[in-house]
């Protein structure tokens, strides 16, 4: 028997056992999909076997060569060459490297259009940095590699789960991190708050949490921060953007106590992957913004009355069920928050970046056309492929969920603010909120003329690649939301 036929009769023996299915499958922005966990087996070993007819000296031969083929798998390696692969074009070559999983849950074609998309909306890859081994994986949970890619209009972090046999079993794209340093926007007043380390989320998904408590003894009204699409860290960073930080220390400058935490597909996103492969909107956002309200309710400086969800993106879309669920609010903050259903907004995004970037017409028209057929299998019922990444049972949750007729059944305060600058969330869905709560008292509603979709200043049509750029929140809008949670009080008043 030769070496490498020893070696792999080894592995078999000694390290063979079913590999949890449950893996993520993220890219570009999209959530994961992953199947139920595998059936248990109890595989024939060939260990016991060899420590009945062979001598230890073998036995610790063997086990030696077993670890030695598993050390020889080099995660990074294989982060590189699927980047590497993609900015060929060679999608054959990327998807060889799929275990089960992911080839189930992203065919070659699909593959190719996810590619499209991205490289649509960020212009074409440039290159990429050496990878870094994020957290080393075992036997039965991947690696994770990050792989800095430069884009034409931006940079991105390629985050790719290794499996121990060194295939993939997760890939994603997400913003890259700014390479310069955050510093406070000149509203925030240093001394006048302090920030701690605490811990949020749903019982059972314990998240890394910052809690900013006004100096003094209060009670404070409080507010909690949730997040937009994609696994987010606490600050919410996007590119040279921090606006969650900006606003958890600049409304603390103002005597606001702010809740911010790592979302669970970011701190925990393979124990979700393992834990719930059918993964649902409550497991992504909804179950962990209840549970931080409820926290901020029996935290010591704050008033239980007058406690706040704040949602930006996603997480105001999805705010009015936050508060219905809850039932505790004194009222809700809802930052750009969309009303229309999401394939409407990705083939309106994908159209209005096509057209900034000055891709010619029928390029335009062929990668738009390739969006509108992956979009299309949303609406299909009886379809139960993954569509852009994400299982069927995510899009079937987030799809019962209509923000405008819950927020006219909210008996709460609600302030909505607008970027007019924004392409990710237009004024339509602006409008259809101003049209939601006409006649309302209880309601405030304000856009800004200079502001995009993370609440950041500039001028002309607003395009991916100035979320590049460092910026802070508009010291405008932190002023509003202060002005306007004090005001709200504890619970709003009866409406007729």
């Amino acid at each position: 028997m030769s070496t490498s036929q020893l070696r792999r009769s080894a592995r078999a023996a000694i390290l063979a056992r079913p590999l949890r299915a449950a893996r993520r499958c993220l890219i570009a922005g999209a959530r994961g999909s992953a199947p139920p966990p595998a059936r248990k087996e109890t595989p024939v070993s060939l260990a016991r076997a060899a420590r009945m007819t062979l001598p230890p000296l073998v036995l610790v031969v063997l086990v030696l060569l077993a670890l030695a083929a598993r050390a020889a798998v080099d995660p990074v390696a294989v982060g590189e060459a699927v980047v590497d692969s993609l900015a060929k074009g060679d999608v054959d070559g990327v998807y060889a490297r799929f275990d089960a999983t992911m080839a189930g849950a992203l065919p070659k074609e699909k593959l190719a259009t996810v590619w499209a998309s991205l490289t649509a909306q960020v212009g074409p890859f440039k290159g990429r940095e050496a990878g870094s081994l994020v957290s080393k994986g075992t036997d039965s949970s991947p690696a994770l590699v990050t792989v800095r890619c430069s884009f034409e209009k931006a940079d991105l972090l390629a985050r790719v789960a290794v499996a121990a046999d060194g295939k993939v079993a997760g890939l994603f794209f997400a913003p890259a991190p700014s390479r310069a340093a955050w510093s406070a926007p000149e509203y925030v007043t240093p001394g006048s708050f302090t920030e701690r380390e605490v811990t949020a989320g749903a019982p059972g998904w314990p998240l890394p949490a910052t809690l900013a408590m006004p100096a003094g003894k209060g009670p404070f009204p409080a507010v909690v921060l949730v997040h937009g699409s994609g696994p987010h860290d606490r600050d919410e960073a996007v590119g040279g953007a921090r606006p969650f930080r900006d606003l958890a220390q600049g409304l603390a400058s103002r005597g606001i106590a702010v809740l911010r935490y790592e979302k669970r597909t970011k701190a925990l996103g393979q124990k979700l992957a393992r834990e719930k492969p059918d993964l649902t909107v409550a497991d992504e956002v909804l179950d962990d913004a209840v549970a931080a309200a409820a926290l901020l309710r029996t935290t010591a400086g704050v008033d239980p009355a007058r406690v706040f969800v704040l949602g930006h993106s996603l997480g105001g879309t999805l705010a009015p069920e936050i508060a219905r669920r809850d039932g505790k609010l004194a009222g809700i903050v809802v930052l750009a928050g969309a009303t229309r259903p999401i394939e409407e907004l990705i083939v309106e995004q994908t159209a209005y970046i096509l057209k900034q970037s000055g891709t010619p017409e029928a390029e335009s028209r062929a990668k738009l056309a390739e969006v509108e057929a992956e979009v299309a299998k949303l609406r299909d019922p009886k379809s139960t492929e993954a569509v852009l990444g994400a299982p069927r049972s995510y899009w079937k949750s987030l799809r019962p969920f209509d923000p405008l007729a819950t927020v006219k059944g909210l008996k709460l305060r609600v302030l909505v603010l607008q970027g007019e600058r924004d392409y990710q969330v237009t004024m339509k869905d602006f409008a259809a909120w101003r049209q939601a709560l006409a006649g309302r008292t209880d309601a405030t509603l304000k856009s800004f003329p200079r502001l995009n979709h993370l609440f950041v200043a500039g001028d002309g049509p607003s395009v991916p690649s100035e979320y590049e750029r460092p910026g802070h929140v508009a010291r405008e809008v932190v002023d509003e939301i202060a002005s306007w949670v004090p005001a709200a009080g504890g619970a709003a008043p009866p409406r007729g």
